[in-house]
């Protein structure tokens, strides 16, 4: 397994995404699962279906914070961070199903 190249790339989840209403009312919180959805993005349409056995979520992320993911690895196995500045907000593991 030869690493591919994955330049850290930020986001910005807007305040008026549609996620958010209801998550929380009056504080509301970037759900863990549009976190995951950028990190999915970044890898990639082209490994078949993925799947994430191992993923940890340590701190939330505010609607317009900027964000930054990193990647490591490549198919079929990926770890990911996504950071704010130097603080962990969420890290895991990606795999491609039926890829050895």
């Amino acid at each position: 397994m030869q690493a591919e190249r994955y330049v850290p790339d930020t986001f910005t989840i807007a305040g008026d995404h549609p996620c958010l209403p209801g998550h929380f009312p009056g504080r509301p919180v970037v759900p863990g699962v549009v976190l995951l959805e950028q990190v999915l993005a970044r890898i990639g349409a082209g490994h078949g279906p993925l799947r994430l056995p191992r993923v940890k979520f340590a701190r939330p992320l505010l609607p317009g914070e900027p964000a930054r993911i990193e990647l490591d690895g490549a198919a079929p196995r990926w770890r990911f961070r996504v950071l704010r500045g130097d603080e962990l907000l969420a890290s895991g593991e990606v795999r491609a199903d039926g890829l050895a």
